[in-house]
């Protein structure tokens, strides 16, 4: 059964959920966006599984949002003649953006050709996400000459950081350009931009997702990845130009160090839903149960606390993509995301009168939580054409459930990712009161609401026009 909660999950598709039928128990049993990681695969093969994500979706009698996450620059080590070696604290090793042949103890190559001067002698290096370190001891050319700091397996392929930042790297590269086309093609809901470094990077992704997606009359949100040591002082305006952030753990504890990530994360949190953006917390969840059918206690208390810190979202990577138990593992993500809400302090009176609103539209959204909180209102109903109304209420702590109308498939999607929103699709294009009797209609049949109960509704007269929410009503069931 779905457990009823306000906290999305997002699972990445990959080999081990790639079956129709097993992605179909997936979304019925609780996930919310899924995505497509351009790291991997071909562009066929994104188009291919996005189908397979509309038609799975169809079955379960859901929508969810698609996110196509861009592969970003790669800034990795090439391949070893062995496909893997073992270094050894105090040894020598050389990156070399010149190397051709396959690598071996002495050194290897280099995908990222710019490292040679990005760095200088004292930098550390991190590499295989921080498990190994090297110390910059000289620059010779395309040669980065290193001493291993901590040793350990270093294979094919595996990720560069720089301690503290500070790689050139673009964001956008021109795979991520041609697959911006791709994901555009089948209109890919949100597009995950990895590795920006400041609002620039995010408005050129931004121009050109709506250069790809304007023949389809699409315009997908946008979400930045704050992977970077240099993005997070930048927070702010990043979060200007976007649609939302995902606190991407892994990369950026490696700039940051561990210790500096949990209080960035609900520094994060705090940012995104203050300046009405959502927001996505990933990164090694639920990491064990990629081999194992439980989780870790640490692993339900950092989901938890990602919940009660009010995170949008919660994400799951390698767990769905290519591990065992790809199903059990969105369960009981949904288990713990409903046990943490439920000791959830709902807000404060002075969380909604504490604020200066400058639209109509928002008043209408924050009257609506604040008179629905003080009446014990059974559901919150926002008719909304963008998804806006619905996103500035989803803002607030209240367990009160919003369901969002709309007749728009694109913003129903969209709104697949907004805490505490439940997106359903309606004509709003007739008159005022048969769509108020067609709203109440869809609590009924869904047990929301029983005759005598009481619910708030928003709307916008005329009915069917963008950012026209001018009107809240107090209904009781009939």
């Amino acid at each position: 059964m779905r457990i009823r909660r306000a906290t999305k999950i997002v699972a990445t598709l990959g080999p081990a959920s790639s079956d129709p039928q097993l992605l179909e128990r997936m979304i019925a049993a609780g996930v919310n966006v899924v995505r497509l990681n351009f790291s991997h695969g071909k562009a066929q093969d994104h188009v291919d599984r996005a189908a397979m994500v509309r038609e799975a979706a169809q079955r379960a009698g859901r929508e969810v949002a698609i996110m196509a996450d861009l592969q970003g620059p790669k800034i990795r080590v090439g391949r070893f003649a062995e496909g893997r070696v073992m270094l050894q604290a105090g040894q020598p090793f050389v990156l070399d953006a010149e190397r051709a042949e396959p690598g071996d103890e002495a050194g290897v190559g280099l995908d990222y050709k710019e490292l040679p001067r990005d760095v200088k002698p004292g930098d550390v290096l991190l590499l295989n996400d921080g498990l190994i370190e090297l110390t910059v001891d000289a620059v010779r050319g395309e040669q980065v000459c290193t001493t291993v700091r901590i040793g350990g397996e270093l294979s094919n392929n595996k990720g560069i950081n720089k301690q503290g930042g500070g790689l050139t790297a673009p964001a956008l590269t021109a795979k991520d350009m041609e697959d911006i086309r791709t994901a555009m093609g089948f209109q890919a809901d949100y597009v995950a931009v990895s590795f920006p470094k400041n609002a620039t990077d995010m408005e050129m992704a931004r121009q050109l997702c709506n250069v790809a997606a304007a023949p389809y009359r699409h315009k997908p949100g946008l979400i930045a990845k704050i992977e970077r040591a240099e993005a997070v002082p930048l927070l702010d305006e990043i979060l200007r130009v976007s649609d939302g952030i995902m606190v991407a753990r892994g990369d950026l504890a490696v700039e940051v160090g561990n210790a500096a990530v949990p209080a960035l994360q609900k520094k994060m949190i705090r940012m995104a839903r203050d300046m009405d953006k959502v927001v996505i917390t990933a990164t090694q969840m639920m990491e064990s149960m990629i081999t194992n059918p439980v989780p870790t206690r640490a692993e339900v208390s950092d989901v938890a606390n990602a919940v009660l810190d009010g995170t949008d979202a919660v994400m799951l990577s390698a767990e769905t993509a290519a591990g065992k138990y790809p199903l059990e593992t969105v369960q009981e993500m949904a288990k713990i995301c409903a046990a943490a809400e439920a000791a959830e302090d709902p807000e404060r009176d002075s969380d909604f009168t504490g604020q200066t609103l400058g639209r109509i539209d928002q008043s209408i959204a924050m009257g609506a939580l604040f008179t629905a909180h003080h009446l014990g209102a059974k559901a919150i109903v926002a008719m909304t054409e963008s998804g806006s109304t619905a996103l500035w209420m989803s803002r607030h702590r209240i367990h009160i459930p919003i369901y969002a109308l709309t007749p728009k498939v694109a913003t129903q999607r969209k709104m697949a990712l907004y805490r505490n929103v439940r997106p359903l699709l309606m004509d709003t294009s007739c008159d005022r009161d048969t769509a108020l009797e067609q709203a109440e209609g869809h609590l009924k049949v869904r047990g929301i609401v029983q005759q005598g109960d009481l619910y708030a509704i928003t709307c916008g007269e005329p009915m069917g026009q963008p950012g026209g929410t001018n009107m809240l009503k107090i209904c009781r069931a009939r």
